[in-house]
């Protein structure tokens, strides 16, 4: 297979993968939240950055020291495919653990409604605005 012909399929994979997530935010099923889109998914999309490394590791060239090594390491499909496929297993996975923290925090899910698109879209963002609502509204913060 080639990497453009795997990349739809990770981003409806991943998807997927958020509507879980928010199914069981919205249940308040804790292993649909914590297990299956918090654990099992990324896990599945971190097996598909292995395979997509191992097909594309030291194609391009490049490397982590500079940003133009950084854009020659990129230039391969497979790595870019990688690193995207990257993007999607940590940032879903960051989703699910701002969802249980919330919980465990005292946060209510309403406040989950910007912040999990948002890391969805920018990752750090999305935990930066969570870590502010927490210190704001979670258990202890008026303390």
């Amino acid at each position: 297979m080639i990497p453009i012909a795997i990349f739809g399929p990770a981003n409806w994979f991943a998807m997927l993968g958020w509507l879980v997530l928010i199914a069981g935010i919205i249940l308040n099923r804790a292993w649909l939240r914590d297990k299956l889109a918090g654990l099992y998914w990324p896990l599945a999309l971190s097996a598909g950055y292995c395979v997509a490394i191992y097909l594309g590791f030291g194609q391009s060239g490049g490397g982590f020291d500079s940003l133009p090594a950084v854009r020659q390491l990129f230039s391969n499909d497979w790595a870019l495919l990688a690193g995207w496929v990257h993007y999607l297993a940590f940032d879903l996975f960051v989703g699910a653990w701002i969802a249980r923290d919330a919980s465990r925090s005292g946060v209510s899910r309403w406040f989950m409604i910007p912040v999990l698109p948002l890391t969805f879209l920018f990752g750090p963002a999305g935990l930066l605005l969570f870590q502010g609502i927490k210190a704001v509204f979670g258990k202890g913060a008026q303390s």
